[in-house]
């Protein structure tokens, strides 16, 4: 193998490679433990969900029947790459985990499941787990910005861009050399994939998209460490992901103020169960109905002022045939929000193919705003022009929506959070819950990364 000089490794290996949890500055250490919590609850609200269940079924036919890995929600443990495939599957279906606006991108999914995985495996230290998802989510984040709006439009940036943070976050609990590193990225991009088009049919590729991210990016990572090489410009090479998947990349984004913007702590939360493109039309609806005091019936129309990326995301969904599909239906979402001051997960199970949830879906149309529009996706307003029955004309506007860095939530909530997530996935007692949540607070003094629940 060719020996690479340091001029040649990419400050994105660099920082990943060398990245410890005392490099980190104590807010984001404190943000990162947060979205660690908020992540765990996802895990556990959709690890029984069908397509989970499939996906599960499959990591663990593979084997091995028991090893040192935990499957969260259930008694199995078995290999990291299959616990982290089946972990990854589960933190992306309740549409409830964590998302970075400028990137368009879901962190958590892909990071902690497979660097959980591995630090159980090799007995790493909760402080040594959480500086490899750090590494992993400022990588992931940085390449989600690298590609571009022009990527999302067709890609799911959260699987293409996710393979790459997944990689980062194992490689770093591998030890990986910078050279390693940069090998872990060109196999991990080599291995990029995941399209928009499972949501036209309500297809279950989404759960997939995650659970390939953090498996093949943990693979990349193993196969770096015993000497495997990958593309060495993986991302602006003749052939590589900006020329395959981007008209738009911006090189300087994968290295924009590394080791001083911390992007981990740009990280929105989500409130509502649903895409987050729908989180800032369905906050800026309830603003309105909350200031004039309106009822669903009291509304004749309601005109989402958008971004294209939403149009290209949600557009699609017309008539959802699923509760998942239902997630991406920007009508179904304010129909729920209108009817019960949010969109949860029971309100989605039990209401969105309603009469009076479809009725109100029906009034709901999204135009493209030039202000919005050229915001995103730094910045995600929500706007709804409101046509009143009784003939007004009522504007709502919200800057940053319910989860978002200015707007976030507190520790209190994300535990509340969280522990009503476990509930709603019914896998776990409450107490077995609660006390794996107090747990995971304090994941920084764990001397070994051990089983998250007994």
């Amino acid at each position: 193998m060719k020996q690479e000089t340091q001029a040649t490794i990419h400050p994105l290996a660099q920082f990943a490679a060398t990245l410890q949890w005392s490099d980190v500055p104590a807010p984001v250490q404190r943000r990162t433990e947060d979205l660690w919590v908020d992540w765990f609850g996802s895990v556990l609200a959709g690890c029984r969900a069908r397509p989970v269940a499939s996906i599960t079924r499959f990591a663990l036919s593979q084997g091995p029947a028991a090893g040192p890995s935990e499957v969260i929600g259930g008694s199995a443990t078995t290999s990291p790459m299959m616990a982290a495939l089946a972990n990854a599957a589960a933190a992306h279906v309740a549409e409830q985990d964590d998302v970075h606006n400028g990137s368009v991108f879901h962190p958590a999914a892909v990071v902690f499941p497979p660097a959980l995985a591995v630090a159980q495996a090799i007995g790493a230290s909760g402080a040594q787990l959480m500086a490899a998802c750090v590494a992993g989510y400022e990588v992931g984040i940085r390449v989600g910005e690298f590609l571009g709006r022009s990527h999302y439009k067709i890609f799911h940036t959260t699987a293409t861009a996710g393979t790459l943070a997944a990689a980062a976050a194992v490689g770093r609990l591998l030890e990986l050399t910078p050279a390693q590193m940069q090998h872990a990225f060109g196999s991990a991009g080599t291995q990029s994939a995941g399209l928009w088009e499972f949501l036209r049919t309500a297809a279950d590729s989404k759960q997939l998209h995650t659970a390939h991210a953090a498996s093949a990016g943990l693979m990349a990572a193993y196969l770096a460490k015993d000497g495997f090489t990958g593309a060495q410009d993986i991302f602006t090479g003749p052939q590589g992901l900006a020329a395959g998947m981007s008209s738009d990349a911006n090189p300087a984004k994968l290295t924009d103020g590394i080791g001083t913007r911390w992007a981990t702590a740009e990280t929105s939360f989500k409130w509502h169960a649903s895409c987050r493109h729908t989180h800032p039309a369905a906050d800026a609806l309830l603003q309105v109905m909350q200031q004039h005091g309106l009822q669903p019936a009291d509304i004749a129309q309601v005109t989402c002022l958008v971004h294209q990326g939403a149009i290209d995301v949600l557009g699609p969904v017309v008539s959802p045939a699923t509760v998942h599909q239902s997630k991406f239906s920007m009508g179904t979402v304010l129909a729920l929000a209108a009817r019960f001051g949010h969109a949860g997960l029971s309100e989605f199970d039990a209401q969105f193919l309603a009469p009076d949830t479809v009725a109100l879906r029906e009034k709901v149309r999204m135009e493209l705003d030039a202000e919005v529009d050229a915001a995103y996706p730094q910045r995600w307003i929500g706007k709804v022009t409101v046509q009143t029955t009784d003939g007004r004309t009522l504007h709502g506007r919200v800057d940053e929506p319910k989860g978002d860095p200015g707007n976030t939530l507190t520790r209190e909530e994300i535990t509340a959070k969280a522990l009503r997530l476990a509930a709603y996935g019914g896998a776990v007692s409450a107490a077995q819950a609660e006390a794996a949540v107090q747990r995971l607070w304090r994941v920084q003094e764990w001397p070994r990364t051990e089983r998250l629940l007994g």
